[in-house]
């Protein structure tokens, strides 16, 4: 709006200085070559005249000369040329302003019991999707007027305004909600904080750092709840690094005293690679259930058995740490399933430092390649480059594990890791869930999204009464009531059928119940875990809790 008003004020000043030449030159020519002087309104008159279209009067019947005839054609193209250029400066900009979409620089409803959100950045879809699954009210209160914009007409409930200032936050009715999740930057979700303080002590506040120690600054500044979703991430990928004893066991969900949900990946070079479900015979061998797996980054639910089991593939499993342990062992690759190896960590960020940092505690030898020289980077180089990866030893690493902030870079890094050592465990994250199955397709044994995981721990932060088991696994475990469920059976309610969920375990007072089959009946006060989706939890939780 500053920048058109800039540009009508430019515009309405050279028209006047046109029409004061104009009028004087008129005035001039008139005396000078007809000799039948002009006052200076009258002059003024024939150039409003002339510009505007509406005639010259009864002047024309004067004109005798050549010069004054060529002075008036000349004055017509300036006048024409001026009424053009009044459509893109002025009416254009009107006709847009008035048409156009207008994001509200306040809720125009009286919204209660809502989540603020501070503000739109690549994560947030992923918090806003599990909102409104929850069917839980909530605005975003966007500074940008091109990106509020866009979620306005996406359908968000969004208030163009700062969330640094008071004045922005009382716009989004702070003081009547039940949360503010803010993640811009650590400093200035420091400084949201502080001014949601000075408005409202009972809201609850949650921030999300980039630098775990930056979280004590976030807690001085009034934050209730400070998460750290790349610490996790980091951590689970560095769980992911077997050796010949660890197992994906370390980051497995619980369910009672022996009972586990775990993720296992199919590494390249694994016997299993290439075979069918039924094929491999992994229940017979194993004794585990295989609830569902990711194929290419896509999720199936109860595989068919002649699914076709490859590199990359991801099977969800339930079953005893035994049980899980030995499908581990299965999946792995056998060239490699001795020793310790080495561990390769591209990219020294947050993430990778976190990998690097639980590695190293593990005494597990490791090298860091970033393209920033630090005292704890081995390699300086471009992670998409042979002769850096050569250089830090991949072809003979036995895990490599990219923590790139860029998705495009750890695509291709991926194929030029996957060129140079065809059977390493390649573990990933990515910032988009939409890079995911790309991450698949390109080789990366298991990719996890920092957008998913960052939504899950928001989310739960938030919803204190729901109960989320995994926050950084692929899929979601989830403990519910459902009471329209009661005294129906597993087979009755087709869960699976119905929202692609599975149902694991049943929790009876005390009891927990691991072998649930479809002549399960469920009874009053039960609770249902259930493993499935983003999308198919959200599914469950709308049908039946």
């Amino acid at each position: 709006m500053d920048t058109w008003k800039r540009r009508v004020g430019g515009y309405v000043g050279f028209v006047a200085v046109v029409l004061v030449f104009t009028a004087l030159a008129y005035r001039w020519g008139m005396r000078v070559y007809e000799n039948d002087p002009r006052t200076l309104i009258e002059s003024f008159q024939f150039a409003i005249e002339m510009f505007t279209t509406t005639g010259f009067g009864g002047d024309s019947a004067d004109w005798q000369s050549q010069q004054m005839h060529a002075f008036i054609a000349v004055m017509d193209l300036v006048g024409m040329m001026l009424l053009i250029g009044a459509l893109p400066v002025v009416a254009t900009p009107l006709l847009e302003s008035a048409f156009a979409t207008t994001v509200p620089r306040a809720l125009e409803t009286e919204l209660e019991d809502h989540v603020v959100v501070c503000s739109d950045t690549t994560r947030s879809d992923a918090l806003l999707t599990e909102f409104a699954s929850e069917s839980v009210p909530y605005v975003v209160v966007e500074p940008d007027p091109d990106r509020a914009l866009a979620l306005y007409e996406a359908g968000h409930e969004v208030v163009r305004a700062d969330p640094e200032t008071t004045a922005g936050l009382e716009s989004a009715r702070l003081g009547a909600a039940r949360a503010l999740v803010t993640d811009v930057s650590d400093r200035v979700d420091a400084s949201i904080i502080l001014a949601a303080k000075e408005l409202s002590l009972d809201v609850k506040a949650i921030s999300i750092v980039e630098d775990p120690e930056r979280e004590r600054y976030h807690r001085l500044a009034g934050a209730d709840e400070v998460l750290s979703p790349r610490s996790l991430l980091g951590e689970s990928l560095a769980s992911k690094v077997t050796t010949a004893v660890r197992t994906d066991l370390d980051e497995a969900v619980a369910i009672g005293d022996t009972h586990r949900i775990a993720e296992v990946s199919v590494h390249h070079g694994s016997g299993l690679a290439g075979s069918t479900l039924a094929g491999s015979r992994i229940g017979e061998r194993t004794g585990v259930d295989v609830i569902g797996a990711w194929f290419n980054g896509s999720f199936e639910a109860a595989p068919p058995p002649d699914a076709t089991l490859s590199a990359g593939t991801v099977l969800l499993v339930s079953g005893t740490e035994d049980q899980v342990e030995r499908l581990v062992d299965m999946t792995n690759s056998a060239a490699r399933r001795f020793g310790a190896g080495e561990t390769v960590v591209v990219g020294h960020g947050q993430v990778g430092k976190t990998v690097a940092d639980a590695l190293e505690g593990a005494d597990l030898p490791v090298t860091v390649v970033d393209r920033e020289d630090d005292e704890a980077v081995d390699v300086v180089g471009d992670a998409t480059d042979p002769e850096t990866l050569r250089e830090a030893g991949v072809a003979d690493a036995r895990t490599v594990v990219l923590a790139l902030p860029d998705d495009a870079t750890a695509e291709y890094a991926t194929l030029v890791v996957r060129d140079q050592a065809p059977n390493v465990e390649l573990l990933a994250r990515v910032e988009e869930p939409e890079s995911v199955p790309k991450m698949h397709r390109a080789g990366a044994d298991y990719v996890l999204s920092l957008s998913l995981v960052t939504g899950r721990m928001s989310a739960s932060a938030v919803l204190t009464d729901r109960d989320v088991l995994s926050l950084d696994t692929h899929v979601e475990v989830v403990r519910s009531e459902t009471p329209t469920l009661v005294g129906r059976t597993v087979g009755e309610a087709a869960v699976r059928e119905t929202t692609g969920c599975t149902v694991i375990a049943i929790e009876r007072g005390d009891e927990v119940i691991t072998d649930v089959g479809p002549e399960t009946r469920i009874e009053r006060g039960d609770e249902l875990i259930v493993a499935g989706t983003d999308e198919g939890v959200r599914a469950f939780e709308r049908a039946f809790a």
